[in-house]
């Protein structure tokens, strides 16, 4: 019989959140190929509860977007990747929030784009989740139009320790994760962040039970969730930005302003990676990009905006990213779900 499955669970702690990637000590070590389980707070920390709890009368600047670790993965160097595969995402509450949020959003006046009109109402929706049913319910605050969506569960944030002994608030993107908004990482991606410091020091949150792309209002459906990653590590195998991988796909990303110059980023990558991939000369590469790829948007409001670039997996024949680490992570994940 396989060995067991080395399972870890870590408690949920409020007075042990993260606010930042870097500069906290870990709240558990874990080892290569271990199952983590966890519950992470919603984007609020759970403050924001009902149309009255206005998130900037109920939340404190800068404790937002609390983040759970972070956890230390034995092993992993400077210079490595972690492998973080997502093996479930569940929604820990009958509930999810969403807000547009004053100086924050795509289409309203934010620090970075400075306007004399005054900020969009700020204003607070509440979603029912029905997990049994997969949906969760929107209803219009001013009306009676009400519709259920497909339940669609994603972290938007999972990040590593950067570089330099620099420290980042947890609500910034970067090359080192953190909050990257992108729909695409839900349960069955991978996601492969570059090693930083000792231990990489990895930490997720921001729970959403559905996001559109590009998350236009600056807040998607969120909520708590439970979490099962399975992590391993990658020797000499940093990527320069986030990358993932799913069973159909390879995604690049990238965190910029403007919006073009991530686009600019993410297709880069994932042209380089393509080439390493296939052997393909660079152009090649290149070309072959441009005429299959994919490029959704992530998020058009953080401190930095975030594009993905996909490419089909097809394309790839037997060449496998990262020596099937996905492949192997994913039978892990199942190997524990079916002994619980």
């Amino acid at each position: 019989m396989p060995e067991p499955v080395q399972v870890i669970t870590v408690p949920a702690d409020p007075d042990r959140y993260a606010y930042s990637f870097g500069g906290g000590s870990p709240v558990v070590t874990v080892q290569p190929g271990s199952v983590v389980e966890l519950f992470t707070e919603d984007c609020f920390g759970g403050r924001v509860r009902g149309p009255a709890d206005l998130p900037s009368q109920v939340c404190a600047f800068p404790y937002l977007n609390p983040v759970t670790g972070p956890i230390a993965v034995a092993g992993a160097e400077p210079g490595d990747a972690l492998a973080v595969h997502f093996v479930e995402i569940a929604p820990a509450r009958d509930w999810g929030v969403s807000s547009t949020f004053p100086h924050f959003g795509a289409l309203t006046a934010t620090h970075a784009t400075a306007m004399l009109h005054p900020p969009l109402e700020e204003r607070v929706w509440v979603y029912a989740i029905d997990a049994k049913a997969g949906t969760c319910r929107f209803e219009a605050a001013r009306g009676d139009f009400a519709v259920d969506l497909p339940l669609d569960p994603m972290h938007g944030t999972v990040g590593v320790a950067p570089a330099a002994g620099e420290r980042l608030m947890s609500i910034s993107p970067g090359v080192h994760g953190g909050n990257m908004d992108t729909p695409e990482l839900r349960a069955g991606t991978t996601v492969y962040l570059p090693v930083n410091v000792a231990g990489a020091m990895l930490a997720i949150g921001d729970g959403h039970a559905r996001q559109g792309e590009g998350e236009v209002c600056g807040t998607a459906v969120e909520t708590a969730m439970n979490t099962v990653v399975a992590v391993d590590v990658v020797k000499g195998g940093a990527p320069a930005v986030p990358r993932l991988e799913s069973d159909d796909f390879l995604l690049s990303t990238g965190h910029a302003r403007p919006l073009e110059d991530a686009f600019r980023v993410s297709q880069h990558d994932l042209v380089g990676w393509t080439a390493d991939l296939l052997g393909l000369d660079r152009l090649d590469a290149y070309q072959l990009v441009s005429q299959t790829g994919l490029a959704p948007a992530a998020n058009v409001c953080d401190t930095l905006y975030t594009m993905v670039a996909k490419l089909p997996k097809r394309l790839l024949g037997a060449a496998r990213a990262y020596d099937g680490v996905h492949d192997r992570l994913k039978a892990l994940g199942a190997a524990h779900t079916a002994r619980r």
